[in-house]
């Protein structure tokens, strides 16, 4: 069969694996294998006139100081861009720092946002912030439909929520809210970091703007902080870096080197990680320990055919409910010799944590058992160990 040179050499689109891997790379005139660290705080320019032109913004498009933007960090910004599926990206030394800088780049007094209120604790205390600065915030229950809809106004600034809800792992509907918002005018912003950008759609889904605390999964190996706002170029550049780099909120290019080499393994680390994730899911399911085990991928979880369309795996995260109560879940997680004891996640290393006690420890007694933050909750992110040493690990320590 003889085939054509338009069939042979047509081009398509990369793999995600393959972008991760070489988009945006830029090298100096050494020629370098691997993507260069810039460390420097600032930039030299040929004359006066040029550095004129540049701070006006009518010069090349190059650098003026670190804290606007750098090589290696601009490296990193486009190749999550690509990644992610938006027009641009804007790094920042750590996710908070860029769930900070999306809300509060975009927000002023007398704005309205509506958020769902099952967020990691430091999202709540940003949203804390807005309104003390004169921003109404809504809270709704991110799974009820008809509570987006009734609390979205024509004066709605923004929505906020978690794609996959830290700790108890509810699923949001995307496209739904997105609907729901853009039919207001306002911004949709989603926190895809338990959703990964391996298993996001969250743009293509109707997402505006995605944060990424990069410290979780796309550097994978719990050496830094970083975070990344992705959107449009009008969003990034107009309205998040403005805001970013005269507040001080950038990265530093060491961290960017270490997140574009994050990047490289990221879908081989991910898919490994929820596969394991998923079958440690199955065997806990209905261990006489725990009241319940909450993990998308599996058929009883609430949102489970949600979680199937929008990401198409369950992830990496677990949550697991010991019915002893704190006494139980303290015990159990001493008696852990393989997962570690932390509060970061999407670590090569198997990572359990207790919300109750330390990541969502500001909220109220009220405020948790409304969220299912319970004494007995555990969140366990699955590492990169074999998952039949973790699935032995956890089954010793629930058995006592």
């Amino acid at each position: 069969m003889s085939v054509s040179s338009d069939d042979k050499f047509t081009p398509r689109p990369p793999h995600p694996r393959t972008q991760a891997v070489h988009h945006g790379t830029r090298r100096s005139q050494y020629g370098e294998m691997a993507e260069a660290i810039f460390l420097t705080q600032g930039f030299v320019y040929p004359d006066a006139a040029a550095a004129e032109a540049r701070f006006q913004g009518t010069g090349p498009d190059e650098f003026i100081y670190a804290r606007y933007g750098n090589p290696t960090s601009r490296m990193f910004e486009d190749r999550i861009a690509a990644l992610e599926g938006t027009e641009d990206a804007f790094a920042t030394a750590s996710g908070m720092a860029a769930v900070n800088g999306a809300m509060f780049a975009m927000c002023k007094p007398g704005d309205h946002v509506v958020a769902a209120r099952a967020l990691f604790g430091s999202c709540l205390y940003v949203l804390d912030l807005l309104v003390r600065f004169g921003v109404k915030v809504s809270y709704v229950d991110g799974t009820d439909l008809d509570q987006w809809a009734a609390a979205i106004t024509p004066g709605t600034r923004a929505v906020f929520f978690e794609s996959v809800s830290n700790p108890t792992l509810e699923v949001i509907d995307i496209r739904t809210v997105a609907d729901l918002a853009h039919a207001a005018g306002a911004t949709v912003v989603v926190d895809n970091v338990f959703a990964t950008p391996v298993f996001s759609r969250a743009v293509e889904q109707g997402a505006d703007v995605v944060v990424y605390s990069a410290t979780k999964h796309i550097d994978g190996g719990g050496r830094a902080l970083a975070g990344v706002i992705c959107g449009t170029r009008q969003f990034v550049r107009e309205v998040a870096e403005p805001y970013l780099k005269h507040t001080g909120g950038a990265i530093s290019p060491f961290h960017s080197w270490i997140m574009l080499n994050g990047l490289q393994t990221m879908d081989l680390r991910v898919r490994a990680q929820a596969e394991a994730a998923a079958g440690i899911a199955a065997a806990l399911h209905g261990h006489p320990a725990l009241s319940r085990v909450i993990y998308p991928g599996l058929a009883d979880h609430p949102q489970h055919d949600l979680a199937m369309r929008q990401m198409g795996s369950g992830g990496t995260m677990i949550a697991m409910e010991l019915a002893g109560g704190k006494e139980a879940a303290f015990a159990a997680v001493d008696r852990l010799r393989i997962i570690a004891i932390s509060n970061n996640l999407g670590d090569a290393k198997s990572i359990v944590t207790h919300p109750a006690t330390t990541t969502h420890s500001r909220l109220t007694d009220e405020d948790k058992a409304r969220l299912g933050i319970t004494p007995g909750l555990l969140r366990l992110s699955v590492g990169l160990e074999d998952a039949r040493d973790l699935t032995a690990d956890l089954m010793d320590a629930l058995q006592g």
